[in-house]
């Protein structure tokens, strides 16, 4: 079979560093693509990958070479996030901030940094509520392409789309657990002796309540299956 062609989208996303810092103006690296493909964004608003990244966008896109947004940012060596763990509370905040899962630890509990999984990104530095976080250079001089590479970018998104994967399944548990209860509780009302009308008028407005939210949580459940589990 002959291989399918990539979108543009797909080629811009292809030369972008993946760092998924939002630097750009858009959550992840791939908005930023699909706004460059459609012509909404430039394709020189990404600082990680420098003007070596701009050079590989604007040849796919067979456009001039211009000069970095440094609106977005400044291209830079290549930070690695440290910690002082000395002050770390244990807040997790951090850890819900960063793209690619670079961070563990536990609540109330010392977190550290995954240095191979960071991507540089800073997106953990300001949520930290006693700013023990600190970004530092970690490439000697190297900056943009020069700093990262393509193995570091194809890994550092599919870690991004694991961490995707990993909310979606953790939400969608949680929603499940949800409907379990409201469920619960509904057969436990239909079970309670209703002696006056308003105690029937009122038992029977509860149920319509968690029998709406039980609905919700089933065409929710819906819309995120893939067609083939829908019945």
């Amino acid at each position: 079979m002959m291989p399918v062609p990539l979108s543009l989208a797909d080629q811009l996303e292809n030369a972008l560093p993946q760092t998924q810092c939002t630097k750009c103006g858009y959550p992840a690296c791939r908005p930023y693509a699909e706004a460059i493909a459609d012509g909404t964004a430039s394709y020189n608003q990404c600082p990680p990958g420098g003007q070596e990244g701009i050079q590989r966008l604007a040849h796919i896109l067979g456009k001039p070479l211009i000069a970095l947004d440094t609106s977005h940012g400044h291209e830079r060596e290549r930070p690695v996030a440290v910690i002082e763990e000395a002050y770390c509370i244990g807040c997790t905040l951090c850890i819900q901030a960063c793209p690619v899962d670079a961070i563990i630890g536990a609540p109330k509990q010392m977190h550290t940094i995954i240095t191979a999984l960071c991507t540089g990104c800073d997106l953990c530095v300001a949520p930290c509520p006693v700013d023990c976080i600190s970004m530092l250079p970690l490439t000697s001089g190297k900056t943009g392409w020069d700093a990262w590479s393509a193995e570091q970018a194809s890994h550092a998104r599919q870690q991004f789309h694991f961490r995707q994967q990993r909310l979606l399944r953790e939400k969608q548990d949680n929603d499940e657990r949800l409907a379990a209860k409201a469920a619960a509780k509904l057969i436990a009302l239909e079970a309670e002796p209703a002696l006056s009308p308003e105690e029937i008028a009122s038992k029977e407005r509860k149920k319509a309540i968690i029998a709406a939210a039980i609905e919700r949580a089933r065409l929710k459940k819906l819309q995120t299956q893939p067609e083939d589990n829908k019945e």
